[in-house]
This record gives structure tokens, C-alpha cells and sequence, in this order.
């Protein structure tokens, strides 16, 4: 009797974790995104228990670096374990020289790749085949799989494969696009896997293990005479694989239903045009077929599996015998090449193929651009010409080089079952994980098919989402987004006004908006282009107030569980008892480890969910004109590129629109994020002025720079509506107005401000308030500020800004709304930095969370003075970041180097007195900031005077001039980057002994990638490779470095002591030498109890309070004078209030709650640790450095 089929919802990373677990013993991994989910299943998995194929379970090991996991993987493979790892993007071109090494000692194993882009002029961590490309040449077979149903079907063939032939392998399938597509697909069954095991290969593999018991030598060193003769003798083990993988695909397709082989065809038997391609796009492109083929087209598709080796008779063989001409689609870009890899693979094998088709390449879906059934027929078009376009560009418009496709209208071809549904949300608001478990609970619970994928934009919590959804009766091959929804969901009112919302929503959808307004202020909220498209389109429109719903059962900003509940009411895609039944089964499986608080919460969310009412659209409404769009100063740049991409419109961008504002190489202006002006926060701090004392605590603490002390001479002051105080010190602002203003349109609504704020006699002077961009008092503000910003000059001039924690905001940010969660814990340090320093700023910055919030297309949040300083920023990679800023360094001095030899040269050849004075007192203070500020003031002119006359070394100074102001270079990065990574080089950096500044902003995980244990994570903490609690203590980072004797080093933790956290930084950027300052920073991922992350200052005030965190200084210029450099800033902590600290972060509490007799010995050895810690601190600060050494 058959076994009946198994379905399961879920993700292409969860899928190749699932049957590569089967083949695994060891796993040795680096948390990277988006690949890292799939050693964290199996890491979960290995802690629950989970058993491989040989009844085991698997051994997970987190590495330093992927370089180090290669390393790893080298190591267990010769010890005779069967080792996979996971990864991509930067971090597979980081084992490439394992590779080599693994694949020429004919290893067997599997590297799973969520295949990704490699960062050129910018970042992007989205998908297409780069990654992969950079490895074809390293010995290792490639395998493909197109879906989540291929990627569960067809992960155990590079296993199999790889034992059997002992060719290592690579197994890739299309990052985001099918590592993060949910898919309802059939679960492969172990036992039919294991049956396919040969034992004879598992032994032969054993029996070639490094043993003492059998000595041999490997990883020999050989000469010119050999080398070449004995690398070839391994081609008859790759001349066989194309034979293995084929049989071995046979088995899965009889095990499975489904055919695969080497090469896949579909399409038309007596096909004339035919594309090849690999990868996700393949799933589009059926679609695609099947539209033209019912058009009497004769067209089809040759889908890759097997890309290395590439079988030239196996390809042939699947060709179409009536094949006249083909188009070759490559997911990556080679410049300066003849064409792309599987382009010129396909044109080599067909070389001398009698049929002598026509072939031309073109490019694709780089960086996850999206590919439509529409581009694919676009594709067909192209062939379909006298003479079709070669090296083609599809999906994007280039209008310089003129590689790209005309651009063909998308049609739905789903299918006529198929529902499609979009929903719009927030980042951090639950909408995205709403959506997961609704695929989930309708894939699991119905027979319909489901699938669901997730854009975002760049920012962390509090961006851009879109959810993704489809449902049908048949299976689906839609691998790109909702283009053409039956229901729109939009769960942030402001959108509307942001984003086409409605863009695609079919005639008779449904449209549901979550708007804390209603009747006919909702129906004048609205705008007209809406309007017109609800009334021209028969939408029917329903609307719920969630936000209020969410604010009154306690649930804040998380309006997610009350939309969900609505959209399974309104849609009625499943019995409506059966979604209220298990949402409130996924909410005990989401939120139990938050606590039962919060599961009733949810519950209660659920059945809010049918306060919704239906807004009646007027007909008229189809005849309203679009409101004009306000006209503002903005530059073009702005304009022309930054406001298209943040209205989700940047694929309408012509490749023209970046070379006309000069961004080729990357280069994007400073400042954007100011004109972003969201107005997402659902709370905002109102200034009562009748309770401030003026201690600017607000602002020093502001995790964006959105509230802001103003100082108003006469002038300025007569010219601003609004409310102010009589400055009341320092004594050279005394006279002057006060005020404190909020950005309501940039600020994020953490409370953080409010938290902090002393006020008077118990009353707050900022108290948060529901935020209404349309209500007057908020209007209001956002005019106060535009005249604040725009017609208030700073001050910072009048006062000494690094003498005080209050002083250093009378400074202006050169660090503003950046696209951090909101009440991050990482920016207030960032952002203080830039103040002190901005103007001479130079920042090299490791690739993760602050490179992200700091550098994300469209938004820059570093900007300029009124003078055009700021901070010059760039982010190398992950692993090199302190090695970059070094080299900044290094380029800086020697540019210094030569304006000396210049200047002196100008006055050997007789420079005016006047000259020589103002270069001889730049050389003096050359290397002092103040002192080089004054000096290339005078000095500056007389170049400018000399390079007008015809001085040619005049000439050459002026290209040199800027660099006359010292300049303060800071590296910045995590503790992922400094703790492990990108550790060797942190450590050389400072024993190099150049000046330079390390922040190291401490999240205790990786937190841009979702948390994973870093060993900055404290002994007993729940993170991702730590799933019962991290079980060795953290790594002391600082007294490490103090070895050195000559590295300042400082840890700081700003809720805890603002004065020493500015006395710190001040203090590193003037030594003379490196400097490193580690700084504790709250991170949503810790999960803060006490009122999350809008209490994240008061967090690091209650870790120092209870001896969780230290604060502390080692000054080597002290030991200069005969003091100990070492000194113990914290106060004695209150011990009894440790364990309670840790209760209140769920990475704390959930340990407790699922291993509670594990976690009362690692809470107790915890808190041993941190008084052990803080003892040697106490040690350290004690030691008498009195005795001089001659």
C-alpha cells in the first residue's frame, strides 16, 4: 500500500535543512543571512533530539568566520565524519580556498548555498548566482533547485552524488526568492531517502579517514615536475558524476512523482525557441510558456540542475530536435567577459551541434529583481526578431548602453483559482510574521495550495513590508511578487499617502486599511488618486482602527494579531472557527516564551479582529483629480532618485538616472534621510516647557537626533511662533531662547526621551501622546521644526561641547533618522560621536546592523554642517572593517606626508614670509585637531592666492587642501565583527599603534542577522547556536586589549552614565595612538520585558546597577605619570538585583521557561562570572603604578 503523502508550509532554507540534516553528522557554521536559517534549524532540531540517518544527532559548531567553518568542514571530512555547512554571498567566497584544498583531496560533502549577490559599488544581500559563479572554478559540482518543492525533492541527490563519486558539492538554490518563499509542498520521506544510501560508499569514505592506527600524509607540497601531470589524474571522478547524479535523480523522481533530470525541458515537443536558465526564474518562466504556447507559439525551456560538471551530451539530448534559436539567462553580471558563464557554456557545447541553433545571452534578476512571467516573454520576443539582441539586459531599463528589452504589460497567469492577496506593514509590527503563520495555517489545514514571500526595505524595525500571499486549487509557479492582488491589505494609514497601494488591485478586490480615523474624516483622509481607483475599479473597502485596538488590550504598536483575525473575516478563504482555533494555536507557539501575558494578549487580538465596518465608495469618487504634489526645495538628486525609491517605485528607474547624478561607482550624497519624513510612530513626545530644566538628556539620548535643543538669539526668536525658555547656563548662551522640539515626521515614537527626562518635582517635562499627523497641534510642530532647522543657526561655536553631556547637544547632529529600530540601543553612541567629531569624521565601518541604518539606499543619515563638513563614511566588508579603517589611516598620513614635503618645497623656492609663517605653523600642529583647524584656515587662502598666480606646487596643494584639517578616523562595528570575525584584525590594528578609534557597539549577538551567539554572548543567554543558553562566558574584549599597554581602552554604557560615556569618547579621540571603546547596547533581539526597547537607556542603567555590565577607563598616558591607567568607573554593584535583571530579557527568561533545571546552574554561574569579572576590575584598579621603570 502507498504511503499517503506528507504536506508541509514552509521555506526553502527549512527544506534543504530538512533532508541535509539526514546526510549530516557534523555541521560546522557562521551565522550569515539569509543562509544562517538553515543551520539554526539544525541546530534546533539537534537540541530537540532529532535523529540523521545513522540514528544521531547532529554535532553543530559555530565558527569565528566562514573561512573558519570551511576550515572546519576540511578538518571533520579528514576525521572521517560526514560534515555540510551552509552559507553564501560574501561568506562562500570566504571558503574558496578550502574549497580548492577539500575538492583536491576528493572529499565528499555538501555545501547548501541561498545563492546572493556580492557586494560591488553597494551592498545587497538579496539573490541571483554571483556567489556561486565565483566558484565554478574550484573543483566543486554545482547543483540547482528551482522551487521549495525542488529544493525538498532534490537536496539528497548532491549528498548521494557526492559519496558516491567523491567529488564535493555545491547544492544552490536562488537566495530570498526560494530560501524565503513558503511554499506548501510534499515532505520527502526519510526512510525512502535512506534506502538510497549506499553502505559501500559510507565505508569507503570511513576508511580513507586520517587515523594514527593506518598513518598517512596528506596536504603535501610538490614541485614543478609533477604538479601538473598528478592534478590531472582526478578527471575520470569528475567524468563520471554527470552519469551519478542522473541515476540518482531517476530514484528521486520515481520516489517522488516528479521527473527530473540533468537538464529539464518544458515546453513544446517541436519547440523553434528556447531559453536556458537555472534557478527560480524557471518556475516563472512555465507560466510564461504556457501563455504563449496556448497563443500556437513554439516555444519551451531547458531547466539546469547539474551546472558543474556541465554534460554537453546530456544538454543536447534534452534539446528539442526542431531547436532553431536559443536564449541563454544568466543570473549574475561579468564585466568586461564575452558573455556569462552559462551563456558561454551553452554556446561552447553547441559549437558543433548539427541543428547550428542561434544563441545569444542576457542578464537578469540581479539582486532579486524581480522576474515576471512577462520579462520571460519578453525574452521570446527578442528571438522572435530578424535579428534578436545579444547581451541583453531584461526586467530594467537602459537607456545608456541600450543592453535591455522592451518591456511587455503584466497579465495575471496564475491560473483562474488562484487568490493573491498583498499587505502592507511596518517593520516590527508583527505583519510579516501574521503572514507566515497564515500560509501556514491555511496550507496545513485545507487542500489548497499556498505561498507567500516578503519584501522589505533596507531599514531595521519600523521599514517598509509587503507581504506576499497566494492560495489556489493547483500547484503554484508564481516566483515573483504580487503584481495583481484580489485584496490589499494596508496596515499603516500613512502609506497611502506614501506608496500606489492599489497598484495592480483587480476590478471587484477588497481593500482593508487600519486608520484610527473614520467616517468623513477617513473618507477626506484618503487621497483622491485612491479615491478614484476604489470607485473605478468596483473595490469594496473595509477599514479597522487597530491601533487603538492594540493600545487598549495592551499590545502597543503590534496591531499584527487584530489584522490577521480581520483578513481571515472579510475573505472567508477557511472556516472562520477553524482560523480563530489555530491562530490562537500559533500564538501559544509564537509568544509562549514572552509569557502567558502576552499569549492572552494575542488571544484577545483575535477576537477584536471583527471590529472592522465597510466604507461605502462613491461612485463620484472616479471623477476626482489627483491632489497636486506639494512643491518643495528639495535638489534634484532627492527628486529624481531618492523619493522614487523610497515610494517603492525604484524599478522605474532608467540606468540614466544614476549616471546623471554621478552614482556609478556607488557614491550616494549625504543628507537624504531628512527628506524622508515618514510619520510612522504611533506615540511622539510633546515638550511641556513648565517642567524642563534644560538637561538636554532627551536628546543625548534620541536614538534618531529627531528631538533637539534649539538656541534662539533675538532675531531667530522673533521670528518663531511656538513656546520657549530663558537660557539658564551656559553663561555664553545666557540671554538667548530655549527650546526642545521634535521631528513628529522623523521621530519613531520609542519614549525614550520621556523615560530619561528628570523633569520637576516628579512631573515629566516630555510625555508621549497617540500620534495624528492631521491633527493641529501636530501640524504645528512639524512647521516649528522646518523653521528651527532651516532658520536657526547652531550655537555650538559659544560653547565647549565636550565639557558636558548637556553642552554636547547644543551641538548639531551630523548623524539624523537613520534607518534603526526604533529605541535602538547602538545610534545614541553613533550620533554623539558625530557631534563631537563630525566635521573631521572619517569612518570605516564593518558590514552589519550600523552599516545598514547608516549607509541603506536612498537613505544616508550622515549630512553636513552648514559649512558642508561631515562625515565621510564607507563600509568595506564584515571580516576587514578595522584592517580598512587602517588603511584610511595610513592613506591620510601619507597625503599629510607630502603636503609637508610640498610646503617645504614652496619654501625653498622662495614663498612669501607670509606663507612660510602659515606652513610652518600647519607642520607644528599638523597632527593636534584644534591646532590644525587654525593653521589651515591662514593657510588655506595663500595656497588658493599662490595656485591662481600659476605656483604649480600651489596648484598641487589645492587638490590636497582638505586633507590640512587632522582627521579622526573611526572604525565602527559589532561585537560579531569584533568579537570573532573580524577579531585578528582588531587586535593588529591596535598593536599597530596608529591613531585610530575602535567603537565597538555590544549587542552581546549578531544582531543584524537575526541574533545568533557571538562570543560577546554572556554565559546563559538564549541565542540562535545557543538554543538551551550559551554555556562558556563572554570574552573580555577590553582587558584583553589593555595588554598591550599602550591601547586606550574604555567600556561605557550610556543610560547608565552619560558623563562617563562622553569623558570616554573624548578621551580616546585625543590620545595620541589606538584607541577602543566598548560600548553596551540594547537590541531588540534580547527581548527587554521592562517596557522593550523604549526603555533601552534605563536597561543599560539596571546592567551597570546590578553588575551585568562594567564601566571603566585604561589610559596609558596615565601610567606615563606614575598612575594606574586603570580606572573602575561603576560603583559596587547590587548583586541582589542580578538575577532579576536577567528575568527581565526574554534571551533569559525563555531559557528558563524550557529548560528550567539548566537554567537556574547558568543564571547561578552567570552571575559567579560577573562577580569574578568584576573582582579582577577591582584588582586592576588597585595596583600601584608609583614605582618608575628607567
Amino acid at each position: 500500500m502507498a504511503k499517503e503523502k506528507k504536506f508541509i508550509t514552509c521555506d526553502g532554507n527549512t527544506a534543504a535543512a530538512n533532508v541535509s540534516y539526514m546526510f549530516t553528522e557534523v555541521a560546522a557554521i557562521y551565522p550569515i543571512t539569509p543562509s544562517s536559517p538553515m543551520a539554526e534549524h539544525v541546530d534546533e532540531w539537534a537540541a530537540k533530539g532529532r535523529k540523521n540517518l545513522f540514528g544521531q544527532t547532529v554535532s553543530v559548531q559555530e565558527m569565528e568566520s566562514e573561512g573558519g567553518a570551511a576550515g572546519a568542514v576540511h578538518g571533520s571530512l579528514q576525521a572521517g565524519a560526514l560534515t555540510t555547512t551552509f552559507t553564501a554571498s560574501q561568506g562562500l567566497l570566504l571558503m574558496i580556498p578550502n574549497m580548492y584544498k577539500i575538492a583536491g583531496e576528493l572529499l565528499p560533502c555538501v555545501f547548501d548555498v541561498s545563492a546572493r549577490t556580492l557586494a560591488s559599488h553597494s551592498l545587497c544581500i538579496f539573490g541571483d548566482h554571483q556567489d556561486v559563479m565565483a566558484c565554478r572554478q574550484t573543483g566543486f559540482a554545482m547543483f540547482c533547485s528551482g522551487s521549495v518543492q525542488e529544493v525538498m525533492d532534490l537536496t539528497a541527490v548532491p549528498h548521494l552524488a557526492t559519496l558516491k563519486t567523491s567529488i564535493p558539492f555545491i547544492n544552490f538554490f536562488d537566495g530570498f526568492r526560494t530560501s524565503h518563499e513558503y511554499h506548501k509542498i510534499e515532505e520527502i520521506d526519510q526512510e525512502a531517502i535512506k534506502s538510497l544510501v549506499d553502505p559501500a560508499d559510507i565505508k569507503r569514505f570511513r576508511d580513507r579517514a586520517l587515523s594514527p592506527e593506518r598513518p598517512v600524509t596528506r596536504g603535501t607540497a610538490e614541485n614543478p615536475e609533477t604538479f601538473f601531470t598528478h592534478r590531472e589524474a582526478s578527471n575520470e571522478y569528475y567524468d563520471k558524476v554527470p552519469a551519478v547524479v542522473e541515476d540518482y535523480l531517476g530514484k528521486i523522481s520515481s520516489i517522488t512523482g516528479r521527473e527530473y533530470h540533468l537538464f529539464n525541458y518544458y515546453g513544446a515537443k517541436d519547440a523553434e525557441n528556447v531559453i536556458v536558465l537555472m534557478g527560480s526564474a524557471t518556475e516563472a518562466a512555465r507560466e510564461a510558456i504556457d501563455y504563449l504556447v496556448k497563443q500556437g507559439k513554439k516555444v519551451g525551456m531547458v531547466a539546469v540542475h547539474l551546472y558543474r560538471p556541465f554534460s554537453v551530451d546530456f544538454l543536447k539530448k534534452t534539446l528539442p530536435a526542431t531547436v532553431k534559436r536559443i536564449a541563454v539567462l544568466d543570473r549574475t553580471k561579468e564585466p568586461g567577459a564575452e558573455g556569462e558563464p552559462l551563456y558561454l557554456d551553452v554556446k561552447s557545447a553547441l559549437y558543433n551541434d548539427e541543428r547550428k541553433p542561434l544563441i545569444v545571452g542576457g542578464r537578469y534578476g540581479l539582486g532579486s529583481s524581480d522576474t515576471t512571467p512577462a520579462k520571460i516573454v519578453a525574452v521570446f520576443k527578442n528571438l522572435e526578431l530578424p535579428e534578436p539582441k545579444n547581451h541583453f539586459t531584461v526586467g530594467i531599463v537602459d537607456d545608456v548602453t541600450f543592453t535591455s528589452l522592451a518591456e511587455e504589460e503584466e497579465i495575471p497567469m496564475g491560473g483562474d483559482s488562484l487568490f493573491e492577496a498583498k499587505f502592507y506593514g511596518l517593520g516590527a509590527d508583527g505583519t510579516v510574521g501574521a503572514n507566515k503563520n497564515s500560509v501556514q495555517i491555511i496550507g496545513n489545514n485545507t487542500n489548497k495550495y499556498c505561498q507567500a514571500y516578503f519584501s522589505y526595505d533596507s531599514k531595521k524595525s519600523g521599514g517598509f513590508t509587503c507581504s506576499h500571499l497566494r492560495f489556489g486549487d493547483d500547484p503554484i509557479h508564481s516566483t515573483y511578487q504580487v503584481n495583481t492582488p484580489n485584496f490589499v491589505a494596508c496596515h499603516v494609514q500613512a502609506y497611502l499617502h506614501m506608496y500606489d497601494v492599489t497598484r495592480g488591485l483587480r476590478d471587484n478586490g477588497t481593500f482593508l486599511l487600519n486608520t484610527i480615523f473614520d467616517g468623513e474624516e477617513l473618507v477626506n483622509f484618503i487621497p483622491n488618486k485612491v479615491k478614484a481607483y476604489f470607485a473605478k475599479h468596483n473595490i469594496k473597502v473595509y477599514y479597522i482602527n487597530a491601533t487603538k485596538i492594540a493600545q487598549e488590550i495592551g499590545l502597543g504598536n503590534r496591531t499584527n494579531t487584530i489584522l490577521q483575525s480581520a483578513f481571515f473575516r472579510i475573505t472567508e478563504v477557511i472556516p472562520l472557527d477553524l482560523a480563530v482555533e489555530q491562530m490562537k494555536e500559533f500564538i501559544v507557539k509564537s509568544y509562549s516564551k514572552k509569557g502567558q501575558d502576552v499569549v492572552d494578549k494575542n488571544f484577545g487580538a483575535v477576537e477584536h479582529g471583527n471590529e472592522y465596518k465597510e466604507l461605502t465608495v462613491d461612485p463620484a469618487w472616479a471623477n476626482l483629480a489627483d491632489e497636486s504634489d506639494k512643491t518643495d526645495n528639495a535638489p534634484a538628486f532627492i527628486k529624481e532618485l531618492v523619493r522614487p525609491i523610497n515610494g517603492q517605485s525604484g524599478d522605474l528607474l532608467k540606468v540614466s538616472d544614476f549616471v546623471k547624478h554621478d552614482t556609478v561607482d556607488g557614491t550616494w550624497q549625504n543628507g537624504s534621510s531628512a527628506f524622508e519624513k515618514r510619520g510612522v510612530e504611533a506615540f511622539v513626545p510633546v515638550w511641556n516647557s513648565d517642567n524642563c530644566i534644560q538637561c538636554n538628556k532627551c536628546a543625548y539620548s534620541c536614538p534618531h537626533a529627531a528631538i533637539r535643543p534649539f538656541v534662539l538669539d533675538e532675531n531667530e526668536a522673533k521670528g518663531f511662533d511656538g513656546n520657549t525658555l530663558e537660557i539658564k547656563a551656559p553663561k555664553s548662551l545666557v540671554g538667548m531662547q530655549f527650546r526642545i522640539e521634535v521631528s513628529v515626521l522623523d521621530c519613531l515614537g520609542c519614549s525614550n526621551c520621556a523615560d530619561v527626562c528628570p523633569g520637576k518635582k516628579g512631573e515629566k517635562a516630555l510625555t508621549m501622546v497617540p500620534f495624528n499627523i492631521d491633527k493641529p497641534e501636530m501640524i504645528k510642530e512639524a512647521e516649528n521644526w522646518e523653521y528651527l532647522v532651516k532658520n536657526v543657526t547652531s550655537k555650538q561655536h559659544l560653547v565647549d561641547i565636550k565639557q558636558s553631556a548637556k553642552n554636547s547637544q547644543f551641538a548639531q547632529p551630523l548623524f539624523e533618522f537613520s534607518g534603526a529600530c526604533s529605541g535602538c540601543g547602538e545610534t545614541p553612541y553613533v550620533k554623539l560621536v558625530s557631534q563631537l567629531y563630525g566635521d573631521r569624521e572619517m569612518i570605516a565601518n564593518a558590514t552589519g546592523c550600523s552599516s545598514i541604518y547608516s549607509a541603506s539606499i536612498p537613505s544616508t543619515p550622515y549630512t553636513t554642517n552648514a559649512e558642508g563638513q561631515g562625515p565621510a563614511f564607507d563600509n568595506s566588508l564584515f571580516e576587514d572593517f578595522c584592517e580598512f579603517g587602517l588603511g584610511m589611516t595610513l592613506g591620510n598620513k601619507k597625503m599629510k606626508e607630502r603636503i609637508v614635503k610640498l610646503l617645504n618645497d614652496a619654501i625653498e623656492n622662495g614663498a612669501t614670509e607670509e606663507f612660510k609663517a602659515a606652513a610652518e605653523k600647519w607642520i607644528e600642529a599638523k597632527d593636534d585637531a584644534d591646532g590644525s583647524k587654525a593653521a589651515a584656515a591662514e593657510l588655506k587662502p595663500l595656497i588658493a592666492k599662490g595656485a591662481e598666480a600659476g605656483c604649480e606646487i600651489c596648484t598641487e596643494l589645492k587638490t590636497l587642501d582638505h586633507y590640512l584639517v587632522k582627521r579622526s578616523q573611526w572604525i565602527i562595528g559589532g561585537d560579531g565583527a569584533s568579537y570573532d570575525i573580524g577579531y585578528g584584525g582588531l587586535d593588529h590594528v591596535l598593536a599597530s599603534g596608529e591613531d585610530v578609534n575602535i567603537l565597538v557597539l555590544d549587542t552581546e549577538v549578531y544582531s543584524n542577522t537575526g541574533g545568533q551567539s557571538s562570543k560577546s554572548t554572556p554565559l546563559g543567554a538564549i541565542a540562535q547556536f545557543a538554543a538551551q543558553g550559551k554555556r562558556i562566558c563572554k570574552k573580555d574584549l577590553g582587558l584583553m586589549q589593555t595588554t598591550y599597554g599602550y591601547v586606550y581602552v574604555a567600556q561605557i554604557a550610556m543610560g547608565a552614565d552619560n558623563a562617563q560615556t562622553l569623558k570616554a569618547i573624548r578621551e580616546a579621540e585625543a590620545y595620541p595612538g589606538p584607541s577602543l571603546i566598548i560600548a553596551y547596547s540594547p537590541c531588540i533581539n534580547h527581548g527587554l520585558k521592562r517596557g522593550g526597547m523604549g526603555r533601552s537607556q534605563r536597561e543599560q542603567e539596571l546592567a551597570v546597577e546590578c553588575g551585568y555590565w562594567h564601566l571603566w577607563r585604561f589610559n596609558p598616558q596615565l601610567a606615563d605619570e606614575g598612575k594606574n591607567p586603570f580606572v573602575l568607573d561603576s560603583k559596587e554593584p547590587n548583586w541582589a538585583n542580578f538575577r532579576d535583571f536577567l528575568l527581565g530579557e526574554v534571551r533569559y527568561m525563555s531559557v528558563q521557561k524550557a529548560y528550567p533545571n539548566e537554567a537556574e546552574e547558568l543564571f547561578t554561574q552567570a552571575e559567579k562570572m560577573a562577580k569574578r569579572r568584576y573582582q579582577s576590575y577591582v584588582r586592576k584598579s588597585k595596583e600601584d603604578w608609583s614605582e618608575t621603570i628607567d
